[in-house]
């Protein structure tokens, strides 16, 4: 079958992160030129290696040190993309934003709630920003944001306190919606995937995560290859009906 992102250049913001591993491999099997981002420069380059080894044929992912908060050095990054590799046709941010979770709202500090709220918002605006303002002038692309869904379904505290998560992931959400109906007619996409509770290796919370098995409709957390699919198949053509959307991909945990 042909490759789902044959030829795409594709920017994956947290790339050294557990899901940005499984993002990049599943990129870059299926064709995708990737362009690996995040804070430390050891942890991107053992991924680089991990995904070159796995993908026999492939291009190596490209490596750069940037920090998704900075505006200056998100758009120089962007511009680095595009003046190597022509254009900048995925963009996925998959940072973390430092939620504090665990403590019901009565409890919880003020900086505490609003950490996620404030990092991720910044962080999906300026990296969105950064890709959107070239892929217009390209006319096509696609932008991904990631939230667990909690910004419209809730969980009970008695279950596990969410803190400023469920904010953080609407305000994520509503920002998506409104840039794809901005960048929409000159040809770029916005999408959410939803996801809660992944299966990771050596996950220390997985005894917490494992209670959300019991909510879900599938009876079992999702996978990192799950989403990563799910993920390659929006930014794919094939997926080109789909904008201004989210996309759950947390076995039924919550619904819409």
């Amino acid at each position: 079958m042909p490759q789902l992102l044959e030829n795409k250049n594709a920017i994956i913001y947290g790339g050294a992160g557990r899901i940005g591993q499984g993002v990049a491999l599943t990129f870059a099997r299926e064709g995708a030129n990737v362009f690996l981002v995040g804070r430390t420069a050891a942890s991107l380059q053992t991924v680089a290696d991990e995904t070159a080894a796995k993908t026999p044929g492939g291009s190596r992912p490209h490596v750069a040190v940037v920090d998704a908060l900075s505006e200056q050095a998100v758009e120089d990054h962007a511009r680095s993309v595009v003046d190597q590799a022509g254009s900048i046709d995925v963009s996925i941010n998959l940072t973390t934003r430092g939620d504090v979770q665990g403590t019901r709202l009565l409890d919880m500090d003020v900086e505490d709630f609003l950490q996620p709220i404030t990092t991720g918002s910044r962080s999906n605006f300026i990296t969105a920003r950064a890709a959107a303002r070239h892929m217009v002038k390209h006319g096509s692309g696609v932008i991904l944001m990631i939230t667990s869904g909690s910004g419209e379904a809730w969980t009970p505290p008695e279950v596990w306190p969410m803190g400023g998560t469920g904010p953080a992931d609407a305000a994520t959400e509503s920002f998506m919606r409104y840039l794809a109906a901005e960048v929409g007619p000159r040809g770029v996409r916005t999408a959410g995937l939803w996801t809660a509770g992944v299966v990771l290796e050596n996950d220390p919370l997985d005894a917490a995560k494992d209670m959300l098995a019991g909510m879900s409709m599938l009876r079992k957390r999702p996978t990192i290859q799950q989403f990563a699919d799910t993920a390659a198949f929006i930014a794919s053509d094939r997926g080109s009906g789909i904008t201004a959307s989210v996309i759950n991909v947390n076995s039924g945990i919550s619904a819409r």
